[in-house]
């Protein structure tokens, strides 16, 4: 067995992970085209949408055909909600996820019974990527339910050989007593929630780097660098990231390893990625940002084409997992740029100003409301606890001049008491937006 920071034996690699360049492009090509030609067959809306771009399956005859193709996005989903992008008939699905629906619609998502086992081999495959192995005890702090990460997680700990604990979101207190007592070596959860967890051991007087937990396999947001050193540092563990969407699969669709942490290795032979510039929709070079775009290869009861994850980063060589290219750490979306005096501003870059700045914690909020006709930034930020009233102005002013210095906006910093902002015990909503109530 190997121990982390060492590449994976060969006899744990599975045959997707042996593969060679040249066969991975010849695989990826007849799953593609086998892909395109189910959607096209089965799927109502996918042969309207090929058809009107006067593209069938049959003109794709190498992986830059897919170029050619429409786009899919959520709301093709939403608009045919509940099952209308399903390609099988509802016999043949053994389970349903939707999203939460907070902005419209929910999209839903069907899986066949060979749709469930290649999810959980794509997530062991991650797990075993993380550095897990045969007889390691999860612990599960994603929410289960309709949302993917927890049933996600569990089934593919399980397709690894480890122990899970399936102790899904909440209950933060009893959470860190599981750890304590049932001693699990990997936890996957979003990395805000394991801020959380770690402020609870904390408060209970727990060094949390005395704990059993040697990997965290963070996911379902994005996260940047600061925040793995933070998470790292006062968890003594591995921090390494987890991607997916529920249009895509899950959790799964690519992996950091541990052993480089330099980005995610996307699992190609079942996942084909594209970057495209999100104004003008060109497919980028690989190593340019963009917005990276995904079309499954082997999925039965939802095939997805060219799906718009709204995500940014930018495809990289693979190093871990040769065979395999590397996304680069999400860190934004394009959905979540704030425009603020006609200068973009993703919270990504008020995470890694807050995440270096002394005497504050890595707990923050974005407020934006209006002052006269002008839209205006306020930047909450919790104190550290027993920091002193003057070091917490030197911190609001040492954020605000980062700010003005790095992004080029000015904005508000106000510095709370501790345990003043609301915890996340699932994805973390940065920001709040009280322009319209203003109104």
């Amino acid at each position: 067995m190997s121990s982390l920071g060492e590449p994976l034996p060969h006899d744990l690699l599975d045959d997707g992970e042996r593969l060679a360049p040249e066969r991975l492009r010849e695989l990826q090509l007849d799953r593609l085209r086998a892909t395109l030609r189910h959607a096209y067959d089965h799927v109502e809306p996918y042969r309207k949408k090929f058809d009107a771009a006067g593209v069938g399956p049959d003109d794709c005859r190498t992986l830059a055909d897919l170029a050619r193709f429409p786009f899919t996005t959520k709301a093709d989903l939403r608009d045919t909600y509940p099952f209308g992008m399903f390609a099988v008939p509802m016999a043949d699905v053994r389970r349903v996820h939707a999203s939460s629906g907070t902005t419209g619609r929910p999209t839903v998502v069907g899986y066949t019974e060979r749709d469930l086992s290649l999810w959980a081999d794509v997530v062991a495959r991650s797990i075993r990527a993380a550095g897990g192995r045969p007889g390691h005890k999860v612990h599960i702090s994603y929410g289960y339910g309709l949302f993917t990460g927890g049933l996600g997680a569990h089934y593919g700990a399980e397709r690894a050989g480890c122990t899970v604990i399936p102790a899904s979101g909440g209950m933060t207190a009893r959470q860190v007593q599981l750890i304590q007592d049932f001693r699990p070596e990997i936890i996957m959860v979003t990395p805000s929630y394991m801020l959380t967890l770690l402020d609870e051991f904390e408060k209970q007087g727990i060094d949390p780097r005395t704990s059993s937990l040697k990997v965290g396999i963070f996911g379902a947001e994005p996260w940047t660098e600061e925040m793995r050193r933070e998470i790292e540092e006062r968890a003594g563990l591995h921090a390494v990231d987890i991607y997916g969407l529920s249009e895509v699969i899950g959790p799964g669709v690519a992996q950091e390893c541990v052993e480089t942490k330099d980005g995610l290795h996307i699992w190609e032979d079942h996942f084909f990625p594209e970057i495209v510039d999100p104004l003008t929709d060109a497919v980028l070079p690989e190593g340019e940002e963009g917005e990276i775009v995904f079309t499954s290869l082997t999925k039965e009861a939802l095939p997805i084409i060219r799906y718009r994850t709204r995500d940014l980063t930018r495809l990289l060589p693979g190093t871990a997992r040769p065979a395999f290219r590397r996304m680069r750490k999400v860190t934004g979306r394009c959905d979540d740029m704030i425009i603020l005096r006609g200068v973009n501003v993703f919270p990504s870059q008020i995470e890694e100003i807050v995440l270096r700045t002394p005497a504050v914690a890595p707990h923050f909020q974005i407020q934006l409301t209006r002052r006269g006709h002008l839209d205006h930034m306020t930047v909450r930020v919790e104190a550290r606890p027993g920091t002193a009233a003057d070091r917490r102005e030197t911190a609001a002013t040492a954020i605000a001049r980062s700010v003005k210095d790095n992004v080029g906006v000015t904005v508000e910093v106000t510095i709370v008491d501790p345990e003043t902002l609301e915890r996340s015990v699932g994805k973390l909503k940065r920001v709040k937006d009280l322009r319209d109530a203003e109104t």
